[in-house]
C-alpha cells in the first residue's frame, strides 16, 4: 500500500541516512536545458560525474538550446550522457525536449550552472523511494567565486573549498523556516525551482509538460501543476548544489516580478492577490462547476447555470457535460425533438465566456471543483462560504447535504483538486476515491438550506449587475449620510461637553464664591457677636459704678 501523506506534511517519510546501507532501485534522468557557456556547463556534468548514487541508476539528457557555437560533451561528465538539439528558442521547449526523451522513473531538473555535491543525487532518490507522487528541491547557494577546472571538481574532497563564500537562496529558505519546512504552507509549490528539483515521472504525466508560453515563471507554474497533480513538496537541506553567479532575481528582482507576475497570475489562481480585478476572467479560473446537463431538464439546469454565474464567486468556469457532438437539431417538428432540452442549452450558452460545453468532465487545473446536481440554486455567496470552509483547514471536500429520500442523498460537492488527484494516485482497487481524501485532507458535510441551496422554484429572483449597481450606489448614498449624521452628532457631542466643562468650570468658581462669603458671613457674625458681648459688658460697668439708694417704704 502507497504511503499516505496527510496535506504536505512529509514528515511521516523516514529516508535513509545519506551513505548508509540501503538498496537504490530507481532509475533517475537529469534534464539540463543549456545555452550557451560551454565552461559552466563542464563544471555541471563534473559535479554529476562523482555522484553516490549507482551510475547504472543515472542518466543525463544535455539540451542545446540553439548555442553558437554548439555545445559539446566534456571528456568528464558521468558514463550515460547524452547531448540533445532543441533549435526553438526558450528553457520551456528545451526541458520538454529533454523530459521527452527521459527514461528514468524520476526527472530531475538541473540548470547547466548549477555544480551538485557528491550526494545531491542520493538526496533527491532516498526520498523517492517512499513515494510516487514528490516533488524534492535541493538548497543552492549562489557564488562568485572564480571558476575553477573541470578536474578540480571532480576531485575536489569539498566543494566548498572552491565556491565559498556564498550566498543562500534567501527567500526560500525563508519560507521554509516560516512553514515549518513547507508543512504549514498553503502553496508548498512555490519552491519548485528548474534549477534542482527532481519530480516522479508519474506526476509529469498528469501535469504535462513545462509551458512554452511562459518566458519567466515557468518553475512555478510548473509546481501549481504539480501541486494539482497531487504532488508533495519537500525542501531537503541536505541537497546541497552551488550555483555559478547570482540568480536572475538576485540581479534584476524588480523586472522579473513585474514580467513574471503578468504570466502567473493567469495561470495560476493560488496567487489570489495578483487577481485584483473584481469580475475578469483568467486562463485558469479558481473554481471549476461542473453540471451535467442529461441529469435535469432546460429549465433545471438553466437555472442552476445562471444562479451559479451570478453569485460572488466571479473566478470561476462553468462545464455543462452532455453529447454535444450527437445533437442534430429537428427542423421541421422541433417541439417533438426528444432532445429538445439539450438543443436549447446548448443555444443558450454557446456564446457564454464562462460555460464550456464537453461530452465528459477530464481533469481540471482548478485548484477547487464544485459539482452540482441541475435544479439546485446557490444564493449569491453560498460558493464563497463554501470555499472558506474548504480553506479554514485545508479539507479536501466539502458535500452539501441538498435532500435525503428513499432513493438516496442528493448532494453537492466542492473538491479540492490536488486532494483527488493524490488519492487517485495512492487507492486501492475498489477503494472509494472519498475515503482517501478523508485520510489524508479530511471532509466535512454541510447542510444545504443553511448553506443557502434552494430548488429552482424556491429561489429568489437576483439582481442584474445594474440593480445590484443601483443599490451599492443607494446604499453607499446611504452610508455617507449617515456618516455625516454621525461626525453633525460627534460635533454636537463635543460642543455640549464643551458647555459642560465651561459649566462644571463656572460650578466650581461659583463654589469658591459661595465658600468665600460663607467664610465672610461667618467672620461678620463673630464680629456682630462680639460687637453684643461688648455692649453687655459696657452696660453691666454703667451700673456697677452707680451708687445704691435705698428708698424708704
Amino acid at each position: 500500500m502507497t504511503l499516505r501523506i496527510r496535506g504536505n506534511d512529509y514528515t511521516v517519510l523516514r529516508p535513509p541516512a545519506l551513505g548508509s546501507s540501503w538498496t537504490p532501485r530507481l532509475r533517475v534522468s537529469v534534464v539540463i536545458p543549456a545555452y550557451a557557456d560551454q565552461a559552466k556547463l563542464d563544471l555541471t556534468l563534473a559535479g554529476l560525474a562523482r555522484q553516490t548514487y549507482p551510475a547504472d541508476l543515472l542518466e543525463v539528457i544535455v539540451v542545446d538550446n540553439g548555442s553558437e557555437p554548439p555545445l559539446r560533451l566534456p571528456e568528464i561528465r558521468p558514463r550515460d550522457t547524452r547531448l540533445l538539439v532543441c533549435a526553438a528558442p526558450g528553457r520551456a521547449r528545451a526541458r520538454n525536449t529533454g523530459l521527452a526523451a527521459a527514461t528514468g522513473d524520476v526527472i530531475h531538473w538541473m540548470d547547466s550552472d548549477v555544480v551538485p555535491e557528491p550526494e545531491e543525487v542520493e538526496a533527491h532518490m532516498r526520498w523517492h523511494h517512499l513515494a510516487p507522487y514528490l516533488s524534492v528541491t535541493s538548497y543552492l547557494r549562489f557564488t562568485t567565486a572564480p571558476l575553477p577546472g573541470p578536474a578540480d571538481v571532480a576531485g575536489a574532497e569539498d566543494l566548498a573549498s572552491l565556491f565559498e563564500p556564498a550566498e543562500p537562496h534567501a527567500w526560500i529558505e525563508d519560507l521554509v523556516q516560516r512553514s515549518d519546512g513547507l508543512t504549514r504552507s498553503p502553496r508548498p509549490f512555490s519552491i519548485h525551482i528548474g534549477g534542482a528539483s527532481s519530480v516522479s515521472a508519474r506526476l509529469f504525466e498528469r501535469a504535462g509538460p513545462m509551458d512554452p508560453d511562459m518566458i519567466l515563471g515557468q518553475d512555478t507554474e510548473m509546481g501549481y501543476r504539480l501541486a494539482q497533480a497531487g504532488a508533495v513538496f519537500i525542501p531537503d537541506p541536505q541537497a546541497r548544489a552551488y550555483h555559478l553567479g547570482p540568480s536572475m532575481r538576485m540581479r534584476d528582482s524588480a523586472p522579473i516580478s513585474r514580467v513574471s507576475h503578468a504570466l502567473v497570475t493567469d495561470r495560476v489562481p493560488g496567487y489570489r492577490w495578483l487577481r485584483t480585478h473584481p469580475s475578469r476572467q483568467w486562463k485558469v479560473p479558481q473554481v471549476e462547476v461542473l453540471v451535467d446537463a442529461t441529469a435535469g431538464s432546460y429549465d433545471d439546469v438553466r437555472a442552476t447555470v445562471d444562479g451559479v454565474l451570478a453569485g460572488t464567486v466571479t473566478d470561476l468556469a462553468v462545464v455543462l457535460t452532455g453529447p454535444w457532438d450527437e445533437l442534430a437539431p429537428e427542423q421541421r417538428a422541433p417541439l417533438k425533438d426528444p432532445r429538445l432540452d439539450l438543443v436549447l442549452l446548448r443555444a443558450h450558452y454557446t456564446h457564454e465566456g464562462r460555460v464550456r460545453l464537453a461530452t465528459a468532465a477530464s481533469d481540471t487545473r482548478s485548484p477547487y471543483r464544485l459539482r452540482i446536481p441541475p435544479g439546485w440554486v446557490p444564493e449569491e455567496d453560498s460558493l464563497g462560504r463554501l470555499l472558506d470552509v474548504l480553506r479554514g483547514r485545508e479539507r479536501g471536500l466539502v458535500s452539501v447535504l441538498l435532500a435525503e429520500g428513499p432513493e438516496g442523498v442528493t448532494a453537492a460537492r466542492l473538491e479540492r483538486t490536488e486532494a483527488f488527484s493524490r488519492a487517485a494516485l495512492v487507492a486501492e482497487e475498489g477503494e472509494d476515491l472519498d475515503d482517501a481524501v478523508d485520510e489524508m485532507f479530511g471532509t466535512y458535510w454541510v447542510d444545504g438550506e443553511t448553506s443557502g441551496f434552494r430548488t429552482a422554484e424556491e429561489a429568489p429572483a437576483y439582481l442584474n449587475p445594474r440593480a445590484a449597481y443601483r443599490k451599492r450606489v443607494q446604499a453607499q448614498a446611504e452610508v455617507e449620510r449617515l456618516t455625516k449624521e454621525v461626525e453633525r452628532l460627534r460635533g454636537q457631542v463635543t460642543r455640549w461637553r464643551d458647555e459642560a466643562t465651561r459649566w462644571r468650570k463656572s460650578a466650581v468658581e461659583f463654589r469658591r464664591e459661595i465658600g468665600t462669603l460663607r467664610r465672610q458671613v461667618s467672620a461678620l457674625r463673630g464680629q456682630v457677636s462680639a460687637l453684643h458681648r461688648a455692649r453687655g459688658l459696657r452696660g453691666i460697668a454703667r451700673g456697677l459704678s452707680r451708687p445704691f439708694t435705698f428708698k424708704k417704704t
